[in-house]
């Protein structure tokens, strides 16, 4: 779950890291109100999940309250890379003498948070890190360990940071390490954190990722969720319980089971990529998914215009197969669908979940017996479609 830049900074500050005092505001009148309030130069911010608001008209400097004002009526409302702004951000200006990056995300490789740090701020990270993979410090924390004095010294010397800061932002780094791991976050991002003209740091951009599935610990951040940038179909499989990734195949499969449902897209490009054919989505209704689930798992794949068939590969362990094959006419007779269908039922009452389907005398529906006959079957099906 992404954060807004402003929720990201009012994060950060509960862990006793500096921002500017801003305001949100949701119409011009409000930017009005706050830059009079800072009484001084303003940077007015539209506060969108996606990368290049300055590039895009998003991001003006004011230096007047009615020009915050003009600047608000401009950004609020504006469509940003298909997404429209809907809330800006007005902080009071910096004066910037030095940008710093600095992050901490997950290292899968290692499994450890990763430190990274540069003086080398307020640019894209990736860029540097592909031209100048020097200039970006990195140390990874033991999580039951934690962040170590000798890491922050490492960290401060190995940056050049002037010798003034060094405690300032050892604080900082504790602070941001603590946000990362109550948080719950896959990313916890300052960039720039600027020295100021007076030598203070202060953290002018800030972003924040939770991870989708600490979201149940973290239901104060779960209840600010900006669902714009999501897919629609991805957000009501969050929903309904769902694990749901939108793909650009033919071949919509609904799997029980992170690792089934990988081998089952698997399955569908190996005998389908001749013929450009493959997966249309990733999706697990996990293990012990009710007709209900079935249902809104069937409507979101069907809700792809690119499906032309529909591939059922269900292992019934904790999954009743009987309760699977409900769920499927449960959602049949509400889409009504005209897209063939494949179901493969191994496991806990597969007969009986076969005898379900039989019975049903649904036209366009094939059983399988193998995972191979299934994906063979679901290729030929769109083959013969298109």
């Amino acid at each position: 779950m992404k954060l807004h830049e402003y929720q990201s900074k009012f994060l950060f500050r509960d862990f006793g890291i500096p921002i500017p005092e801003g305001r949100v505001a949701t119409t011009p009148e409000e930017v009005y109100d706050i830059a009079k309030a800072i009484d001084g130069v303003v940077v007015v911010k539209a506060q969108v999940h996606v990368g290049g608001r300055g590039k895009a008209g998003g991001v003006k400097v004011a230096r007047s309250a009615e020009a915050a004002k003009a600047h608000g009526q401009e950004i609020l409302g504006m469509d940003i890379k298909g997404l429209r702004v809907e809330k800006v951000l007005v902080d009071p200006g910096a004066d910037i003498e030095q940008e710093i990056y600095l992050a901490i995300t997950n290292d899968r490789g290692v499994g450890k948070p990763l430190i990274m740090a540069s003086m080398e701020g307020g640019m894209d990270i990736e860029e540097l890190n592909r031209d100048r993979p020097e200039a970006i410090i990195r140390e990874h924390v033991d999580p039951i360990l934690g962040l170590q004095d000798f890491q922050l010294t490492y960290i401060v010397s190995a940056m050049g940071l002037p010798r003034a800061l060094w405690r300032p932002f050892g604080k900082i780094i504790r602070g941001l390490y603590e946000c990362y791991a109550k948080s719950d976050a896959e990313l916890a991002e300052i960039n720039p954190l600027v020295i100021t003209g007076d030598g203070d740091l202060l953290a002018v951009d800030g972003k924040v990722i939770i991870d989708d599935n600490a979201l149940f610990r973290q239901a104060d951040l779960a209840a600010d969720r900006d669902t714009s940038d999501e897919p629609e179909s991805e957000r009501k499989a969050r929903e309904a319980g769902i694990t749901y990734i939108k793909l650009d195949g033919q071949i919509g499969c609904m799997v029980n089971g992170a690792g089934l449902a990988m081998t089952t897209m698997d399955m569908t490009k190996l005998y389908g990529e001749h013929a450009g054919i493959g997966p249309a989505n990733f999706l697990d209704i996990g293990g012990g998914a009710t007709p209900e689930q079935v249902a809104a798992a069937l409507r979101i794949i069907l809700s792809d215009s690119n499906v032309r068939c529909v591939l059922f590969n269900i292992f019934g362990g904790i999954t009743r197969c009987d309760e699977v094959a409900n769920g499927i006419l449960t959602a049949f007779n509400e889409v009504n669908p005209d897209v063939p269908m494949v179901i493969r039922l191994q496991g806990t009452n597969a007969a009986a979940g076969n005898q379900i389907i039989d019975e049903a005398q649904i036209p366009n529906i094939m059983s399988a017996e193998t995972l191979t006959d299934a994906a063979k079957m679901a290729v030929a099906a769109v083959q013969e479609i298109a």
